[in-house]
């Protein structure tokens, strides 16, 4: 269990947005000014993983506008990830996506992040990492079930909410709405406002 603890650090072979091809990228040269989200994906050429990636690439402003970087990792070297982004959408590509793409080819970065399914490929593994490199949430999904985007920017929001106010945020949340102050005093207080609202 990752969630408190520092993410595994990686240097390893990735694509970059621009679709260059680097043989050093690092993780924690790559956390943005806020975080980041770190998502792993079972393969290249597959059937759910186009579909996540090219919703976290539709929404990457959304991330970057809150400081958080996104970034991608497969057991796929990083030719396929290559071939992969070359590849048009309409053909079963993901098109010129907006984060780097990372390889790992040994598995160990998988297996560090306890997302390995049977020495094989990753599990849907989302971590989401403080500025510091902590790890403030994670979620894995079993191979059929695809991740909902917008719940990642909702728990974005609520890192950099509870960060920047000291307070907790409860069920629901969104931003915008009212934090709690994490007291007997300050659940009673939220919950005699908001409790027909949960």
């Amino acid at each position: 269990m990752l969630v408190t603890k520092k993410a595994p650090d990686f240097t390893a072979k990735a694509v970059l947005a621009n679709g260059q091809i680097v043989e050093d990228f690092n993780l924690y040269e790559n956390i943005g000014e806020k975080g980041a989200v770190l998502f792993f994906y079972p393969l290249d050429f597959t059937f759910v993983c186009p579909s996540e990636i090219i919703a976290f690439s539709k929404r990457a402003d959304e991330f970057k506008a809150r400081g958080i970087n996104i970034i991608g990792v497969s057991v796929d070297s990083q030719f396929s990830h290559f071939a992969w982004r070359e590849t048009p959408v309409e053909k079963g590509g993901i098109g010129a996506v907006n984060m780097p793409l990372v390889a790992d080819l040994t598995k160990s970065i998988s297996a560090d992040y306890d997302v390995l399914l049977d020495g094989a490929v990753a599990l849907r593994g989302s971590f989401l990492l403080d500025k510091d490199g902590t790890v403030r949430h994670a979620v894995i999904n079993d191979l059929p079930l695809g991740r909902n985007i917008d719940e990642m920017i909702r728990m974005v929001d609520t890192m950099i909410y509870t960060n920047e106010h000291g307070e907790v945020c409860p069920a629901g949340w969104v931003k915008g709405d009212d934090g709690m102050k994490a007291s007997t005093e300050g659940v009673a207080q939220y919950l005699a406002k908001h409790e027909g609202d949960l």
